[in-house]
């Protein structure tokens, strides 16, 4: 399921307020190639144990939020800070 623009066009990162856009094929890829080898963390630690479907990116390209089921998981705690991979996703 794809997050309709409406509600693109409302919601943000709860920490930055920066606006979110989806995460393009692409980095999606790239940040399950990362997911899969156990590489992923999410804010407060935890590792990322679920391929990502779908997610959204700050247009500063700093934290990842991922989609479940549809639905934007926004909590502080389970945003993925893109300052832990090497090379930008």
């Amino acid at each position: 399921m794809t997050i309709s623009d409406s509600l693109l066009d409302i919601i943000c990162c709860p920490v930055s307020h920066e606006p979110l856009q989806p995460l393009d094929r692409r980095r999606l890829k790239s940040l399950n190639r990362h997911i899969n080898d156990g590489q992923v963390q999410y804010v407060d630690h935890t590792t990322v144990e679920d391929r990502a479907r779908e997610a959204l990116i700050t247009r500063d390209g700093k934290v990842v939020y991922l989609v479940a089921d549809g639905i934007p998981v926004l909590l502080p705690e389970r945003g993925i800070g893109t300052a832990q991979f090497k090379e930008p996703l």
